[in-house]
């Protein structure tokens, strides 16, 4: 039997082996918290309880997977498997799946994602003949998923006076109706959208006692991961369950609650205490990921908020490098020190590149930074693109697994009902819809019964049926197929590779390429499911491979490759869980970050300190901040002022870097902050400078301006003319381009080189 508690701090092991009763983790950044929480599991397995009564949540698949291989590396195997571990949405849709009547579906129920939900409003709003500009679906939806996140039903928001007078106020009086026709339209699909799993286990718990019961007594131990992000539907399911035997566990920071947009309530973990009063709080403040300096910067940061559960999180590790921070001019110089800069540390450090992430607050800000990297030669990968599985080639095959699991599934039926062709028109498409919503019916029960508009030729309603027949036949193999075989039959009958195939460009190729990955990674998920008595491989069917397709989250649809060696930039959202060596927090402006939209309230302003707290505590051993004096917003070059985040922390811990005035755009004309370049490790970035003029660094040195400055009216400004600039010196103007507000000139400084300055700002004087 393994010691589980040799390998932890006291902390940890009071978290491991406290487990009866409420308990509450609160887990500083890098503090161990998913090792605390795989040894908890596997300590309980050890100690005696039935591993099918413990329910962990976590927040994605990935996670889940990972702290299951860990714990089937401390205990029996077959106990592990055993643990009803994943998301809230997989587990909670695996008990839909099994008490489905008891709300009105069968159990080979359809789960929309985003996409389908919106082309389902889309075809909504075409019925009822309403603009999509008053009424653009991704809002549409947005409201609705708002709704049942607060466990609103149709009627009840069409009941609520203050949501409808805030729908008349938005010139949006007729979302109640469109939320009633989505869902119906859902339940007529036998499908539901993400937010239905949380709303329907709600309702499911809410309305049927003995199932709710029979809940409580079969999970009597309960771990929640990422607490500080549950809504409020989460938090009511879990409380619901827990209530009977008490013997829950929650694990989180709050101090990185930052999904409010996406409902998350921090009050959820600030009042465990209230719900819990006999609770035990456990602290997890040791930081095992950053040097003792970033750990410093990120408390000096977080305690500026007066809403938290106070926590010291501690380093034993060094001192390690000073904060930086980057000055400049414009968002355009940003991007070009903070490219020198990682350039710099890679030649002096031998650094590769996956050792550095840049963050922002906003996906706009890549712009600048992606143009400077690309300058630099650098390569770099941005996440938050287009995923594997919203690939056309994948969403569409992913459409004939639907309909063959749930032909009633009218958003997958109307995607592949002619895909590839099969002479089924579009007019006929709509026409059949019609059809269904007069007999309030779906396209496919129509079929069945053999019910087509009257006008339709035989021809015609021979290809619907002979698409049926396909269908069908695809049906009666999935009681003798496995996922894979059924998936490669769907695939060489309806021929879709020979129809990606007649495209051979580079794109075609790579749709196909696509398509056999796909089949690829059935093969993979078929190879990992095992059986829990045997030890050998399970047969999983299609439906098993859908669902955990269904439920993947954003950030579990990229593969990337360990060989490939790229910059990372993201957003900071994006970048939670992660960690880097080196990071780079760009944009560090007021009414960037924080955003403008974020200074009503302090809980708003909280929120971005939470940000930024996140994005500090990504940071293993250097992080540089980074802020422009000016930046296009909107297409205006607006006026910027330094972060108020940034004055939070502690002036000890900045390196006081001098703003730089670049010459050109010379690739090393920036160099690792706060450091000379005769520093010992610095000898071999001096050698590649000496041997290199053209990497040379450029002239920090300031101009001189004359005491008596005064800036002229930029009406009276010309080409050619001599001016003066409180920055940059004395200058000539090569050209002047634009009208009014927008009017820029183009300058020659001699000290600072070329510049592009917007005149309303760059308060130039005419030398007389």
């Amino acid at each position: 039997m393994i010691d589980l508690l040799k390998d932890l701090n006291e902390p940890q092991r009071e978290a491991v082996t406290t487990i009866e009763g409420p308990v509450m983790v609160i887990a500083g950044a890098g503090s161990g918290k998913t090792r605390a929480l795989t040894y908890r599991v596997a300590y309980m397995i050890q100690e005696g309880v039935d591993p099918f009564s413990i329910m962990a949540l976590t927040f994605t698949n990935k996670a889940a997977r990972e702290m299951k291989e860990r714990i089937m590396q401390l205990v029996n195997a077959s106990d592990a498997r055993n643990v009803w571990m994943g998301t809230f949405h997989s587990i909670f849709a695996r008990i839909l799946r099994i008490e489905a009547e008891r709300i009105g579906f069968t159990s080979n129920f359809s789960i929309y994602d985003t996409d389908d939900s919106k082309a389902l409003i889309t075809q909504i709003l075409k019925d009822l003949s309403l603009d999509t500009k008053v009424y653009p679906p991704k809002q549409v939806l947005s409201r609705i998923s708002s709704a049942k996140s607060s466990l609103f039903s149709p009627e009840d928001y069409a009941n609520n006076p203050d949501v409808q007078e805030a729908d008349r106020k938005a010139n949006k009086p007729l979302i109640a109706q469109l939320f009633k026709l989505y869902n119906d339209r859902l339940h007529r699909a036998n499908a539901m959208d993400f937010d239905d799993i949380l709303y329907f286990t709600n309702v499911l718990l809410r309305d049927n006692p003995d199932v709710l019961y029979k809940y409580q007594n079969h999970f009597k131990f309960i771990l929640v991961d990422e607490y500080q992000d549950t809504n409020y539907a989460q938090y009511l399911i879990v409380k619901r369950i827990a209530a009977l035997f008490e013997n829950i566990c929650v694990v989180g920071d709050d101090a990185q609650s930052i999904y409010a947009f996406r409902g998350a309530n921090i009050q959820n973990i600030l009042n465990f205490k209230n719900d819990y009063p006999d609770y035990k709080l456990i602290r997890l403040e040791q930081n095992y990921r950053s040097t003792q300096n970033i750990v410093n910067a990120s408390n000096a940061v977080i305690a500026h908020n007066k809403d938290q559960i106070k926590k010291k999180v501690w380093s034993d590790k060094e001192k390690g490098e000073l904060i930086g921070l980057i000055h400049a001019n414009s968002d355009t110089e940003e991007g070009t020190m903070v490219a020198n800069s990682i350039f710099g540390y890679k030649m002096s450090r031998h650094l590769a590149n996956k050792d550095f992430a840049i963050l922002y607050r906003t996906n706009a800000q890549s712009r600048s930074m992606e143009e400077a990297l690309r300058k630099q030669n650098i390569p770099y990968k941005i996440y938050g693109g287009l995923s594997f599985y919203d690939r056309k080639e994948i969403k569409d095959l992913l459409a004939y697994f639907r309909v063959v699991i749930n032909p009633e599934d009218e958003q997958a039926l109307l995607r592949i009902i002619n895909y590839p062709a099969r002479g089924i028109g579009k007019t006929s498409i709509e026409r059949m819809m019609v059809t269904a919503n007069e007999q309030r019916t779906s396209i496919w029960k129509c079929m069945e019964s053999n019910v087509f508009p009257q006008d339709f030729n035989m021809g015609t309603v021979n290809k619907f049926r002979d698409f049926m027949v396909m269908i069908k036949s695809f049906q009666t193999l999935q009681a003798k197929m496995n996922a894979f075989e059924l998936a490669k039959h769907i695939t060489n009958t309806i021929g879709l590779i020979k129809v990606l195939k007649e495209d051979d460009s580079p794109e075609g190729v790579s749709r196909v390429e696509n398509v056999e990955e796909l089949l690829n990674a059935i093969m993979e998920f078929s190879d990992r499911q095992v059986d829990e008595t045997t030890g050998e491989t399970a047969r999983v069917d299609l439906v098993q491979f859908m669902e955990d397709v269904a439920l993947l989250t954003d950030s579990e649809m990229k593969k990337d490759d360990p060989e490939e060696d790229f910059v990372s930039l993201m957003t900071i959202h994006s970048a939670k869980g992660l960690e880097f060596p080196y990071v780079y927090v760009v944009g560090m402006e007021e009414n960037l970050f924080p955003g403008i939209l974020s200074l009503s309230t302090r809980e708003e302003l909280e929120e971005e300190r939470r940000l930024f707290y996140v994005a500090i505590t990504r940071a293993m051993t250097k992080l540089t901040l980074s802020y422009a004096e000016q930046r296009y917003r909107y297409g205006n070059l607006t006026l910027s002022e330094r972060s108020r985040f940034v004055d939070e922390i502690d002036a000890s811990l900045i390196e006081q870097t001098q703003k730089a005035s670049f010459r050109g755009t010379s690739p090393m004309s920036g160099r690792p902050f706060g450091r000379r370049i005769n520093e010992p490790e610095h000898h071999g970035f001096r050698k590649l400078l000496e041997e290199t003029p053209s990497l040379a660094k450029p002239s920090f040195n300031q101009p001189t301006v004359p005491q008596d400055f005064e800036p002229s009216n930029p009406d009276l400004l010309q080409e050619g003319m001599r001016v003066m600039h409180q920055k940059f010196g004395a200058g000539t103007i090569l050209s002047i381009e634009g009208a009014g507000a927008n009017k820029k000139a183009s300058v020659r400084f001699d000290t600072a080189g070329v510049k592009m300055l917007m005149l309303k700002f760059a308060r130039l004087g005419i030398i007389r």
